[in-house]
């Protein structure tokens, strides 16, 4: 039940923002450690903002059976120690102790750095034949306060464009040691391919672990071996096309992979046929052959402020649907639908202009999240907030982007040849504030696909910009000016090296982007590694976010032979200490929803970047977990 667990609510020094106190999950200390390439071990660790001020930290060793302290005097600046004293060929175990007015804390839980000096750490796999790790998500499924890392294996895959028979999708759960929890297979009756499955990982009903949501249909299997549906049919058509049958919603149970409850999905493809025919289709969703009638995105939301609500939508070519549900640990149920194509016309103006992406945030400071879907934006209630009518696009970043300005700001691009290529826009009304015009030249496909903005130039206030192609060349300041002919990459974003400013994430590698040259210095190339990344053109990880150890971000890669996940973390020395971004409600959604689609990198809730000021504790409630150890 709600509420049932909440432990703590969180006092501070800092300023508040204006939230409500949102239920969210418990973390332990989470403790990495990493080897340099000098052999010495660099250890890090999360500061909680439910932590004090005051708050500093030992830090303790484990080496052949004798417990030693590493830190001569109490780490206080910071959350991370180099262990100079190492042994490269010995194994070590890691723990913290906090100090809060001179008294220790109890130990956290350990970290074990292997023999050796890999720069980073493996998950063993067990990958299906035929089959290639993908994107994933984390969450608390057994309520420890360690993450666990949910996978979706992909094996034969088809965009909604091409015809084809695709693989089952499937879905694991791994613990960091590599543990399979379990796997749930979606059947035949649900097409493979970046556009069909979007699973939300999180702890939905408030019991301390997490859940998993996710659209299933006739033969999907969950993780104790129960069908869901009938298994014996079968609804491919002669093109791999699965344009009939019931569809559901599922929420499985995290620990165990476990349906607890199945319903209707949220537009069904037909108001008034489970076969509609071509003509059927092509009139409700622009086609009869099933491309634009399933693009599905989904998210995590606290629509009241308090509760985590899940979303889950169908359509942005054209009509566009999304429905909110609300699961309390026993019943699902449907809290709003808002349709673009509603009866009555109202809301025509939301029609097609949704993203291959989405975010979630507190456009307009009321406690309560918003959907942003692309050019437009949903409010809490299932309203619509506003429509820019600027229509589709793939790329789209939600945060402070101006510091400058009051409130937070949307950079979005329109997949097509038209006066706001690249546009800039309040996010709580939906007003442009500067755009780009894209031009073509020639044949060079549909318009701007790639758009990113991230802080990487401390000369210029907030977050630069720009996209790929299209005829906007360079890169513009969060005032529209260019700044710079020349950009880096145009993939995703990551915080590596220590300071305030972003790193560029694309592929696998991870750069520094030189400002005063215009040129990217290489950090990290984890294909040296034997990695590789996602999703062809888009390059993109398994996943990134600030996972465990400090404030900085880590970066999941799969291995070429597809037999392990490689987690890399930074091993660079920072003099700035901040709370874990995992307890910034508005980042900690951006991971449940960055492998929707065509991922995107996670931004925080406040203005993170050069001249920021010391971002206030999030107002939120920490839910004590169900101590309940998977065997």
């Amino acid at each position: 039940m709600r509420n049932k667990f909440i432990i703590a609510l969180f006092a501070c020094a800092l300023p508040l923002v204006l939230t409500a106190q949102r239920q969210m999950e418990y973390l332990d200390r989470g403790v990495t450690a990493v080897s340099k390439h000098d052999g010495k071990a660099f250890v890090s660790w999360r500061l909680l903002a439910s932590d004090p001020d005051a708050i500093s930290f030992n830090v303790y060793a484990v080496k052949k059976g004798k417990t030693i302290k590493v830190n001569k005097a109490p780490v206080v600046k910071t959350t991370w120690i180099e262990d100079a004293g190492r042994d490269t060929t010995e194994t070590v175990n890691y723990f913290v102790k906090a100090l809060v007015k001179g008294k220790e804390s109890a130990a956290s839980g350990s970290c074990t750095l292997r023999a050796g000096t890999l720069p980073y750490q493996s998950l063993p796999l067990l990958t299906p034949a035929g089959y290639t790790p993908n994107d994933a998500s984390v969450g608390d499924l057994d309520g420890d306060g360690e993450y666990e890392i949910i996978l979706h294996q992909t094996g034969r895959a088809k965009d909604n464009s091409q015809a084809g028979i695709t693989d089952p999708p499937l879905i694991q759960a791994y613990k960091m040691d590599g543990t399979l929890m379990w796997t749930i297979n979606l059947g035949k009756n649900i097409r493979e391919g970046a556009h069909y499955t979007q699973f939300m990982v999180y702890d939905l009903d408030g019991d301390g672990r997490a859940e998993i949501a996710m659209k299933t249909a006739d033969g999907s299997t969950d993780g104790k071996g129960k069908v869901i549906g009938d298994s014996s049919k079968d609804y491919r058509n002669e093109r791999g096309y699965i344009l009939s049958g019931p569809e559901f919603l599922t929420i499985f149970d995290g620990l165990t992979g476990a349906a607890l409850a199945t319903t209707d999905y949220l537009p069904a493809r037909h108001p008034s046929s489970l076969s509609p025919t071509t003509e059927e289709l092509k009139e409700v969703w622009g086609d009869g052959y099933g491309n634009r009638m399933d693009r599905f995105l989904a998210c995590v939301a606290y629509l009241d402020g308090v509760h985590p609500t899940l979303v889950m939508s169908r359509g942005y070519y054209t009509r566009t649907v999304l429905s909110a549900w609300n699961w309390n640990g026993s019943k699902l149920s449907n809290a709003w639908t808002f349709d673009s194509d509603a009866p009555g016309g109202d809301n025509r103006a939301y029609r097609g202009q949704g993203n291959h992406n989405l975010s979630v945030a507190d456009v307009d400071g009321d406690g309560r999240d918003e959907i942003v879907f692309g050019a437009m934006t949903i409010d809490d209630n299932g309203k619509g907030l506003y429509s820019t009518g600027l229509g589709h696009g793939d790329a789209l970043h939600v945060t402070d982007l101006d510091p400058e300005r009051p409130g937070m700001e949307v950079f979005d691009i329109q997949e097509r040849f038209d006066d706001a290529g690249a546009n800039f826009r309040d996010a709580k009304t939906g007003a442009v504030i500067w755009k780009k015009a894209s031009v073509k030249a020639g044949d060079d496909g549909e318009g701007p696909g790639r758009g990113l903005a991230l802080d990487i130039d401390p000369r210029y206030p907030g977050y630069e910009c720009w996209v790929a192609g299209a005829g906007i060349s360079g890169m513009f300041d969060a005032k529209g000016n260019l700044i710079s002919e020349k950009t880096p990459s145009v993939n995703m974003g990551i915080y590596w090296d220590g300071d305030v400013l972003s790193e560029i994430l694309n592929g696998t590698t991870i750069d520094k982007w030189d400002y005063q040259n215009s040129a990217a210095v290489n950090l990290l190339k984890a294909s040296q590694f034997g990695c590789a990344s996602n999703n062809g053109t888009k390059s993109n990880p398994v996943l990134s976010a600030d996972l465990f150890g400090d404030w900085r971000e880590e970066v999941i890669y799969r291995s070429i032979d597809n037999k392990e996940l490689r987690i890399f973390t930074t091993s660079i020395p920072t003099d700035l200490r901040f709370y874990t971004f995992m307890n910034d409600p508005h980042y900690r959604l951006s991971i449940a929803w960055q492998n929707v689609a065509y991922n995107q990198p996670p931004h925080t809730g406040f203005f993170m970047g050069e001249g920021m000021k010391p971002p206030a504790r999030p107002s939120v409630t920490i839910i004590q977990p169900k101590r309940i150890a998977q065997k």
